[in-house]
């Protein structure tokens, strides 16, 4: 059985941005950002495509440097220790040239901090438990996006950034991720996610952030959003106008 250890060090979450900026070749991608996303929340980052949503979620990650502005998780700096309690689930899953059972092995070992016991259990949980030893990177799109999202769940994360994790999905792989987002939040998981489903945002979210051309618009809870967006270029996404 799955016996899962969530980890005890400190809270990384609310996580505070507070006049975040990235530029890439002189040009300003990301511009005096600022907004907060809460604790055990789950917050969708919406907007059209370029708006800047993924550099923001591989900032909050620390995968891109801030070298303007400020991140702080739960009144803290990024860390190593910080860093080890969060993962990330990118549109198109990079995977192991292993088998399915082998990619899960792989990140378990590197995983010093782990007590999962039974990886084909969370195999199981993402619908791929006859794929143990199949190579990984001749499963479907769905297929592969399960199993980097299943990775990601070894790390026993309390902050879980998704990229489009459901984008071009099938049907099945689409409501198994979702209901694997919903289980993990109402664990304590704190999850950021970028998505251009506005179905789905209605489903999961409790919060948005709405950002258009590098600039944050909008920051509201999602009933509030879809219901009375305050800025003309929201109203205008909302209702798949194209945003010059």
């Amino acid at each position: 059985m799955f016996k899962k250890n969530r980890k005890s060090e400190v809270t990384i979450s609310p996580i505070k941005i507070k006049d975040l900026s990235i530029s890439l070749n002189d040009r300003f991608i990301l511009r005096n950002i600022n907004c907060q996303i809460n604790d055990k929340s789950i917050t969708a980052i919406l907007g059209p495509n370029g708006a800047g949503k993924s550099l923001l979620l591989q900032t909050i990650n620390g995968l891109i440097p801030v070298l303007k502005g400020k991140i702080t998780y739960n009144s803290n700096q990024l860390d190593n220790d910080i860093r080890k309690q969060q993962a990330m689930v990118f549109q198109s899953p990079t995977l192991l040239r292993r088998t399915v059972l082998g990619n899960m092995e792989f990140v378990n070992s590197i995983n010093k901090n782990s007590n999962i016991i039974d990886l084909k259990y969370i195999l199981k949980k993402v619908g791929l438990e006859a794929y143990n030893d199949k190579p990984a990177r001749l499963l479907s799109g769905g297929e592969k996006q399960r199993l980097s999202l299943a990775r990601a769940l070894l790390i026993q994360p309390k902050l879980l950034l998704l990229d489009e994790p459901t984008a071009n999905l099938d049907p099945y792989s689409l409501k198994l991720i979702e209901d694997l987002i919903l289980e993990e939040n109402s664990k304590g998981t704190t999850i950021i996610l970028t998505t251009h489903d506005m179905s789905q945002a209605k489903r999961l979210a409790s919060d948005i952030i709405f950002i258009n051309k590098g600039e944050i618009l909008e920051q509201t809870q999602a009933k509030i959003f879809f219901k009375e967006p305050q800025t003309i270029e929201a109203k205008k996404y909302l209702t798949g106008e194209i945003l010059l």
